[in-house]
């Protein structure tokens, strides 16, 4: 059974891959009801944290229910992730992790993220640092490497091991594919049937179903899952997936009452959270999730989306329940 340090993860845990101005702890708290065992929060710039930057330490906010959870930094200077793990460390998390493998390139041209796959002493030099600077567990979430020719990520691991690490978390794609095209398990079993490996390694890219999560758990053999874009707007990934792995059965979709009143919660948790304005904004990249697969929803889309308020929002919810075309639609 995988464990980070000493806190028991379950037996297959799912766990909920942190996304800039998505997996904040509104979401993340549906995301855990719904079956995410294990949940991290948006990535925060050290330096931000070391200034004490009032947005980054918002994103260090948790919910005693999102536990087990991590705090995620990354930066580019090891004596300023250093300052910052001890500043994570202070806001009570169950354990530290690093990112190296976010590739946009705001983040990668400041030397951070992914644009350490382009220097692997530094970021062992790093990590290590990092585990010597705190007394909780520390893992890293990174790519296969920088680009084809440069695949790294078995001897990145053994080495990340080495100065001890945790656990790591393992994207399959590099960095130059961004997103795009397919992500390649291979090498994420590589490094989990790696003799040498003695630390639970999780994959990451393109699980978006129960079938899915099987293969890629029977295949390579990996301890976890992480579940990132496949859950923008639908936590009901999580108990699909759990299902579909205890014993073949994939459960009904989320009743339109069900997904009002999930839209209302992150809502209602939001505002006080990040306050209306922002809620407003950025919820609305994930209407689409919430009511993916409702047919005729489109123009309800537009309504959503362009409300300018909460009271809009919620009078538009209401009318969306109410409307009985949609709920037979969906029969």
């Amino acid at each position: 059974m995988p464990k980070i340090g000493k806190i028991d993860l379950g037996a297959f845990p799912l766990i909920l891959a942190p996304m800039e101005d998505v997996t904040d702890s509104p979401f993340r708290v549906i995301c855990k009801q719904h079956g995410a065992d294990v949940l991290v929060t948006e990535f925060i710039a050290a330096e931000g944290l070391i200034r004490d930057a009032e947005k980054s330490n918002n994103k260090m906010r948790f919910e005693p229910a999102e536990r087990p959870i991590g705090i995620q930094i990354f930066g580019e200077n090891v004596e300023s992730m250093m300052k910052a793990a001890e500043v994570a460390e202070a806001a009570s998390p169950d354990f530290i992790d690093l990112n190296f493998g976010c590739p946009v390139r705001k983040i990668v041209m400041k030397g951070g993220g992914a644009a350490l796959l382009q220097d692997i002493p530094k970021m062992i030099r790093m990590t290590e640092a990092v585990v010597k600077s705190t007394s909780l567990p520390v893992t890293v979430k990174t790519r296969l490497g920088w680009d084809e020719a440069h695949k790294d990520i078995v001897d990145i691991a053994e080495r990340l091991q080495d100065v001890g690490i945790s656990a790591i978390a393992i994207h399959g794609r590099t960095r130059s594919q961004l997103y795009g095209g397919e992500a390649d398990w291979t090498l994420i079993g590589e490094v989990k049937n790696n003799p040498y490996m003695k630390i639970p390694v999780f994959g990451n890219g393109d699980v978006d179903s129960g079938p899915k999560a099987e293969e890629m758990k029977n295949r390579y053999g990996v301890d976890g899952i992480l579940i990132g874009r496949a859950a923008t707007g639908n936590p009901w990934i999580f108990r699909e997936i759990k299902s579909w792995l205890s014993g073949h059965v994939l459960p009904p979709p989320p009743t339109i009452a069900e997904r009002v009143a999930t839209v209302r919660q992150h809502l209602e948790t939001s505002i006080p959270y990040k306050g209306e304005r922002t809620t407003l904004f950025e919820i609305r990249k994930l209407y689409s999730g919430y009511f993916r697969g409702i047919p005729n929803f489109k123009a309800w889309r537009m309504k959503i989306v362009t409300a300018e308020s909460t009271e809009k929002v919620l009078e538009i919810l209401d009318q969306i329940e109410q409307t009985s075309s949609i709920t037979s639609d969906l029969k």
